[in-house]
């Protein structure tokens, strides 16, 4: 896919704003923190990045999925973590509401998320009903005007910062697997909902994750989204999107692991020459600059058919993101090898992709997953 001027504009701005901001010593600080940084939350509000791909009428700029690929795929090139800042509220943040919510629903919740001045987070995921989705056990009983919720989410990615929580719930415990399973907009505020510790992650430092729990959380019966016992086809209609995402930052992520490699194969020296000048090596990032490229096309390709609501963009996000995040850790893996000890020290960035990377083939669906629903399409 050639990009035309608006995207190329678009992609140059994306990537002046990350090398401009997402400086060393805010990376540093959320590895040694593992703390949200506000003042960039603030900053990326004020450019309008929480709302790259929402619509206008509620507050967004009203982009379209390639002007989201851009963003992710050029922020994660820098610090994936930080891409994550700007990819929740443009995806799994908002995405059920867009797709299910009515029109005072949508500017209720979405505007906020879209200003950057609240924050919403996804809560699919439970300890027994993760790939399983299905097997959702949070409950939610209608008490008059309130759903009276009581369970656990697990993994939520952003919830120690939420000021509301999308929350899948089983409203009617009689039915089997993904039916009867609804979704309630949860206010983390309201007595009974508590969050766990934050997660000791391997990476995304600066991203918190936590458990959220729910003891007897009564609900407003408006908070519902879309029709009872119909939640779950915006849960996988959300993830449409979110895998997309994925796959823009694992993009990104490679992109700037391969670019420290060959960096650094052309100043390092071994036996009276540089490293790049080594077959071994120049084959390497050969193989790393293909497939990269590869993926590229792939991702951009399933941003159009997303725009165009073509029936096969949800195989293709899911081809984009099974690819795409398998590519990561290995251009990750090969980009560190490259650097050979120094590629282990944490003062080398690609210690640092080489640990996010992990989380690509896992979150938002695991290769797996993908593997199942691609396969799905294919033979139907």
């Amino acid at each position: 896919m050639i990009l035309n001027q608006k995207y190329e504009t678009l992609r140059k701005l994306y990537r002046q704003f990350a090398e401009t901001e997402f400086t060393k010593e805010i990376m540093d600080e959320l590895m040694d923190t593992g703390e949200y940084n506000w003042d960039m939350h603030k900053k990326m509000a004020k450019y309008g990045f929480f709302g790259v791909k929402t619509p206008k009428a509620y507050g967004g700029a009203g982009g379209d999925y390639i002007d989201y690929v851009l963003m992710v795929e050029e922020f994660a090139r820098v610090s994936p973590v930080l891409s994550l800042y700007a990819n929740t509220p443009n995806s799994l943040g908002s995405g059920p509401i867009l797709y299910g919510g009515t029109e005072e629903q949508k500017k209720r919740f979405i505007t906020p998320v879209a200003q950057g001045k609240e924050m919403m987070v996804f809560a699919l995921t439970e300890p027994g009903a993760g790939s399983d989705a299905g097997g959702t056990t949070t409950t939610a009983i209608l008490d008059g005007d309130e759903y009276v919720v009581n369970g656990r989410k697990c993994f939520i990615s952003g919830a120690p910062m939420a000021d509301w929580c999308l929350t899948f719930v089983k409203t009617d415990p009689s039915q089997k697997g993904s039916r009867g399973i609804s979704l309630l907009v949860v206010d983390m505020h309201l007595p009974g909902v508590s969050v766990g510790a934050h997660e000791n992650k391997m990476g995304i430092m600066g991203y918190p994750t936590s458990d959220v729990v729910f003891e007897d959380v009564r609900v407003p019966k408006d908070c519902l989204i879309g029709k009872v016992d119909k939640g779950f086809p915006l849960a996988m209609q959300t993830l449409d999107g979110g895998r997309l995402g994925v796959s823009a930052q694992s993009l990104g992520l490679a992109q700037g692991a391969f670019e420290e490699a060959v960096k650094y194969s052309k100043e390092r020296k071994q036996f009276g020459r540089r490293i790049a000048d080594f077959q071994a090596i120049s084959f390497m990032l050969a193989e790393m600059a293909t497939k990269i490229e590869a993926a590229r096309q792939l991702v951009y390709h399933a941003a159009e058919l997303k725009n165009i609501n073509s029936p096969d963009a949800s195989k293709v996000c899911s081809m984009a993101k099974l690819f795409a995040s398998e590519m990561c850790n290995e251009v990750a893996a090969r980009a560190v090898q490259i650097h050979g000890g120094y590629g282990y020290i944490r003062e080398y960035k690609v210690e640092n992709f080489y640990r996010d990377a992990r989380i690509m083939t896992i979150y938002e669906g695991t290769s797996e997953v993908q593997k199942m629903v691609i396969a799905s399409h294919v033979l139907k």
